[in-house]
């Protein structure tokens, strides 16, 4: 992919990338308070959030703080245009990470020690997924010949008919990259973070509105890994993918509310495990057999 397309997906992504994951949070909490017999807020409640905290004044613990908030954005805004753009897939990963890490920086810099628990626990949840991750995008490429996203329309049949052992691996981990209960362990959106707000205690205002568009951008990257593997040279095979993220959405919407969050621990032993036998089993046969 040139270099100019990239540019273009990134420009498009950072317009409706925000957009469509404010939807999807929305969406979030209306079914999470419907399983919880409640009404809900409005669908558009992230977005009057974000706004509010936008409107509030610029108070951080340091100058630092908000750089580091601002690179993380730009990198999963940036991810998101490699992707959408048809870019290749494995320097999405590699940037998404960068991504994390600049956040996990933010949360060390304004040298609190809840933040500093939270940007701990943020760290060994990126430990935790980023080899099922890699696995994933290895064995995209043993399947589809590329690591460039826009080769699954030369395929004749979806990728997930020949690695579908990494795609359930990778639904494994997406619980985690979502940020969803039994495995929210740096930061959650919900009222039961016992060590105050976890990662971001210490952001407020436009620092914090930057993360919660920053988690947008990211749903909707994920989710399109989702897709990805659903597609083929079918263009209709598009509207299959957007399904199959949804799906997989709800599904993560469900065990977030049914599950109670477990110890870093079990969160480091379980997805090593997925990532070894999913992963490592699926990119085995690809490679040897």
């Amino acid at each position: 992919m040139s270099v100019l397309s990239v540019l273009v997906g990134t420009v498009a992504f950072a317009v409706l990338g925000p957009v469509v994951g404010c939807l999807l949070s929305g969406l979030d909490r209306k079914i999470s308070a419907r399983m919880q017999g409640r009404v809900g807020p409005p669908l558009l409640q992230p977005y009057y959030d974000v706004r509010k905290l936008m409107g509030k004044e610029r108070v951080s613990v340091n100058a630092s703080e908000g750089v580091y908030v601002a690179c993380a954005l730009l990198f999963a805004i940036l991810a998101g245009g490699i992707f959408f753009s048809g870019g290749n897939l494995l320097m999405c990963v590699f940037v998404v990470t960068l991504s994390s890490l600049f956040f996990i920086v933010a949360a060390y810099s304004t040298r609190s020690p809840y933040a500093e628990l939270g940007a701990a626990r943020e760290t060994l949840q990126v430990m935790a997924y980023e080899p099922m991750v890699l696995f994933m995008a290895v064995a995209f490429f043993l399947a589809a010949g590329t690591f460039d996203v826009a080769g699954v329309f030369a395929l004749d049949a979806p990728v997930v008919t020949t690695i579908w052992l990494a795609f359930l691996g990778f639904l494994f981990v997406l619980t985690v990259k979502l940020r969803k209960s039994p495995f929210d362990l740096s930061m959650s959106h919900h009222a039961h973070q016992e060590i105050v707000r976890g990662i971001t205690t210490e952001m407020s205002g436009p620092a914090l509105a930057k993360v919660e568009v920053m988690h947008w951008c990211e749903n909707v990257l994920f989710l399109g890994w989702v897709g990805l593997f659903f597609v083929w040279g079918n263009p209709a095979s598009v509207a299959l993918g957007v399904v199959a993220a949804l799906l997989a959405y709800f599904l993560e919407i469900w065990i977030d509310n049914n599950f109670a969050r477990v110890k870093w621990q079990a969160l480091l032993k379980s997805a090593w495990a997925v990532a070894l036998v999913a992963g490592g089993v699926n990119v085995a046969v690809l490679a040897f057999l």
